[in-house]
Formats: C-alpha cells, sequence, structure tokens
C-alpha cells in the first residue's frame, strides 16, 4: 500500500469514527436538560391611508392581554417553518393578502427582542418584521385576535404621551371601524383614539420601527414601496411628509429627488388627471435600480423652541441633500 493510499484510508476510518460520534451524542442528547424556550414574530406593518401613515394593531382574545391591542404575530411553527416564512405567514392572517399581494410588500427583519419577563407565560424571543406596502386591504382578526385595526401612527404616538400622565384604570377607548378604501394610499380611515397601552413589550418594538422606516427613506428608495407601481413626484413627496411628520418645500423636494441616479424614472406618461388647480398633468415615474440614494435626501431638522438658545453655527451655509425649505 502507497503511502497515498495509506492516509486514504486513515481519513476514511477517522470519518467513520466521527460519524459514529455524532450519533452516538445526538441520540443521547436531551434538550429538556435545557430551560425551554419559545420564539415568535410580532410585525409592524404600515401603509398609508386617506394620506396619513398607519399601523396594524390587532386585540387579543385571549390572556395574557386579553382585549390589549398589540402587533400582530404569533409562535413560529418549529421545525416547519423559516422565521421569514413565519411573518409573511401571519401578516397573511391579519391582513387577506395572497401569495400574489405579498410579493409587493417590503418585509425586513427588525430586530430580535428577548429581555427576561417580556412575556407572563414563559421564557419568549421575538423576532421583530418591518413590513409596508401600498394598498394594504382592511385589516381582519385572525388567529387568536379578536379583532384588527388599522390606526394613525401620529394618534399612536400622541397616545403614548397621554398614557404617561393619565391614570392606571383610565378608560382605553378602542379603535374604530374603518370605511372603504380607495387610491393608491389605501383610502380614508376615520381617527381613532390609540392612548390604551400596547401589550408586552410592543411600545418598544413600535419606536425602535418608526426609527428605522424614517431613518431608511434618507439613504434608501424604500419610500417607493408606499406607491403603487406608477406614481408621481407629489405623491412620493407625501409619503415624506407622512413619515416624517415634516412638510417639505416642494421645488426642492422635486430638484432632488431627479438629482439622485437610479432613485425614479422616468415612465414617458402623465397622471389620468391634472392638479387640484389646473395646469397640465404630473408625469409619472417608476422606482429606478438604485439600492442607495447618493446624495442621501435628509430629514428636515425639529425646529428649535422659542425659549431654546439659538447656537452660533458662524455664517450660513448651504446644506446639501435638505429637503426642507433650504436651498439644495
Amino acid at each position: 500500500m502507497t503511502a497515498h493510499h495509506r492516509r486514504s484510508a486513515d481519513s476514511a476510518t477517522a470519518g467513520d469514527s466521527a460519524a459514529r460520534d455524532e450519533a452516538a451524542f445526538l441520540a443521547a442528547y436531551d434538550p429538556h436538560a435545557f430551560p425551554a424556550m419559545a420564539v415568535t414574530v410580532d410585525i409592524v406593518a404600515l401603509t398609508l391611508r386617506g394620506g396619513a401613515l398607519h399601523i396594524l394593531l390587532v386585540e387579543r382574545g385571549g390572556p395574557p392581554f386579553q382585549g390589549a391591542w398589540a402587533l400582530p404575530g404569533g409562535f413560529v411553527r418549529a421545525g416547519q417553518e423559516s422565521l421569514d416564512e413565519a411573518a409573511a405567514r401571519e401578516l397573511a392572517e391579519e391582513t387577506g393578502l395572497d401569495a400574489a399581494l405579498l410579493e409587493r410588500v417590503h418585509l425586513e427583519q427588525l430586530g430580535s427582542y428577548g429581555d427576561p419577563g417580556r412575556d407572563p407565560r414563559m421564557p419568549v424571543v421575538t423576532v421583530a418584521y418591518l413590513a409596508f406596502a401600498p394598498d394594504l386591504p382592511e385589516a381582519r382578526g385572525g388567529g387568536d385576535a379578536s379583532a384588527a385595526a388599522w390606526v394613525p401612527v401620529a394618534d399612536l404616538e400622541s397616545g403614548a404621551e397621554a398614557e404617561r400622565g393619565a391614570e392606571p384604570d383610565a378608560a382605553r377607548p378602542r379603535p374604530q371601524e374603518q370605511g372603504p378604501g380607495y387610491g393608491i394610499d389605501g383610502g380614508d380611515s376615520v381617527p381613532r383614539p390609540a392612548s390604551l397601552p400596547l401589550a408586552f413589550d410592543h411600545p418598544r418594538i413600535v419606536a425602535d420601527a418608526l426609527d428605522r422606516a424614517r431613518a431608511k427613506i434618507e439613504y434608501t428608495p424604500l419610500a417607493t414601496a408606499f406607491l403603487a407601481e406608477e406614481f408621481t413626484i407629489v405623491e412620493l413627496r407625501g409619503v415624506y411628509e407622512s413619515i416624517w411628520g415634516s412638510p417639505l418645500h416642494a421645488g426642492n423636494f422635486h430638484r432632488k429627488v431627479l438629482s439622485v441616479p437610479g432613485f425614479v424614472e422616468p415612465t414617458g406618461t402623465t397622471a389620468a388627471r391634472g392638479g387640484a388647480r389646473g395646469g397640465p398633468r404630473a408625469r409619472l415615474y417608476r422606482a429606478g435600480a438604485a439600492r442607495l440614494l447618493h446624495p442621501a435626501l435628509l430629514r428636515p431638522a425639529a425646529p428649535q423652541s422659542a425659549t431654546s438658545e439659538p447656537r452660533d453655527t458662524g455664517k450660513s451655509k448651504k446644506v446639501s441633500g435638505n429637503v426642507s425649505g433650504v436651498k439644495v
């Protein structure tokens, strides 16, 4: 036997031994020797309805937190689906989206949350997802949810502020039912109070998701995911204004968007109707091939209060990329 053949035989013997050791280890392995822990997914689904940013909430039909409002989600079917598949399944159950419509939804992993005690039932780690798309259908309660509703983000955030000063036993208003949807932004919605606290650690997850969405549209073209396949620059500006919560200078925004390579591309067609003040019909655009915006669109800085000390910034400077009232 040559040296090469001896090395091959030794390698095969070592491989067989390792395989037997692995099989013996797995046969004797006892998963019950470790504390039990479950994995869930929670979905922060955002869409535009009536020109305002809305979030999908469900009313829990059973304990824990029975009757409280929460993010849609549920337990991952261990050994049967991936995290992404579980998130898509939960989103479809609460919105009625079929496979074709799910293809239009931007779904990305937001983060994992596993603080001890976040779920009173047992140790549970949840993997949160951020989802947004245009024309998401009317909400419906699925699984263990007794109801579902699209809630204006502005109401939810103002309600959270009010809740901090509310009495512990203050009445918790229930979101109202919605009217029929229409248009590219999902249609009309009835303003609803949402001052009730969300279940589990969902306020933290919602805050993180909104921070992610507001920051990400600065440097990526994901704002176009809130719109139909073809859109006007005015409609795109409406997305930014709704998510950032700030009005933008129309002319500056228009010039900035068209100056960013690959952000949008013209379709060669125009909108079916002219603007509210008449005039020519707006040009239609579609999302371009860019994955990152360079230069980025900068979110307008929050205005200083009248009582705050003005900053000594020296001479006036032109701010590159700003799409508010500052010239670019």
